[in-house]
């Protein structure tokens, strides 16, 4: 498998940089280099190999985003390389956009401490703490979400924490607003952005995008499931990305990279994983996780570091591969057998 050469384009400092992608002018560059390489359309690719990148957005990977992830600008660095160089081998890149609004159960604005004031960001709420009054939902949601009560929100509150519990996932943290629609943190990371439209121009091909976590009533860190599902009374408030699902699964190889290693990509993954385990563990040997072009959430406040790490093992047991970008694709494990 042939690797290329990174284009004089990319510049490894703008990692830590915004700036608008000259569209027309990498078009040019893309078709004159699928050209001159003959290299043909990703829809005459008879082995199909994906590149999911899960929220790779300004809100994570810029220094100055609201949750910057430490590791996230050298990730990027990496992944962008990964993708030029292997830019005849990816068929299809698929970006997930972590997407949000003030009136959110995971946002300071649903929440006001025992003193009516609004909570502060990084504050863990437990079902403990509702039952003490320590925190209790914001009145004003109500005007914010339609056909809503302030007792029916209340209650909705306690089940939702109660079923985090219940089903092992994090705690409810309430989260600096991030990633905010129509926000400079809800865009692409650029560098990313512009490896991946370079890529669509090369190969023919647009990028696939997967919108996630516009719901007040429940966290989304998973692209393929929200965190909760249902109401007290067993009522759907929302559904699992069953068509995407099957989109990945139906692939020969499937690459995984993005941030955060703890959050996002460790939820989407085992999302992934659990859908595999009821379809066909073997499924999971077609799974490729990018260990060097994803990070975890460490702030002053709290590390998960070893919860992002224990998750990783997990799906190497699992029977997924754990690589790095800067390994040639074809020395991967077990990797000839899937795309020969």
């Amino acid at each position: 498998m042939k690797q290329y050469s990174i284009p004089g384009f990319f510049d490894p400092n703008n990692a830590v940089k915004i700036y608008p992608i000259a569209y027309g002018k990498l078009a040019e560059e893309g078709l004159q280099f699928a050209k001159t390489e003959k290299l043909s359309p990703a829809s005459a690719d008879k082995k199909k190999i994906g590149l999911m990148i899960i929220d790779a957005q300004n809100t994570f990977c810029h220094p100055q985003g609201e949750l910057f992830v430490g590791g996230a600008p050298d990730d990027n660095i990496r992944l962008a390389q990964f993708i030029y160089r292997n830019i005849g081998t990816i068929t299809h890149t698929f970006v997930t956009l972590d997407t949000h609004y003030m009136k959110q159960i995971f946002h300071p604005f649903f929440w006001n401490d025992a003193n009516g004031d609004p909570v502060q960001p990084y504050t863990m709420i437990t079902l403990q703490d509702l039952k003490d009054g320590k925190f209790s939902v914001n009145p004003a949601m109500v005007g914010n979400i339609p056909n809503s009560t302030l007792p029916g929100l209340i209650k909705y509150a306690q089940h939702y924490v109660s079923e985090l519990e219940r089903k092992g996932k994090f705690a409810l943290i309430v989260w600096p607003y991030h990633a905010m629609l129509g926000g400079v943190g809800h865009a692409l990371s650029s560098v990313i952005e512009e490896a991946v439209r370079y890529h669509g121009f090369v190969r023919k091909t647009d990028m696939g995008i997967e919108i996630k976590g516009g719901n007040p009533f429940t966290e989304n860190y998973s692209v393929l499931s929200p965190e909760v599902l249902t109401t007290e009374g067993g009522s759907a408030i929302a559904s699992r990305n069953t068509k995407f699902i099957e989109r990945l699964l139906g692939l020969d190889v499937l690459i995984i990279a993005g941030q955060a290693k703890s959050h996002c990509v460790a939820w989407s993954i085992q999302d992934l994983l659990d859908d595999i385990a009821a379809k066909d563990p073997k499924l999971a040997e077609k799974v490729y996780l990018l260990e060097d072009a994803t990070s975890p959430v460490i702030t002053p406040f709290m590390d998960f570091t070893k919860d992002a790490n224990d998750a990783f093992d997990r799906f190497r047991s699992a029977g997924m591969h754990l690589v790095k970008t800067s390994d040639p694709i074809d020395t991967w494990p077990d990797i000839l057998s899937k795309i020969q």
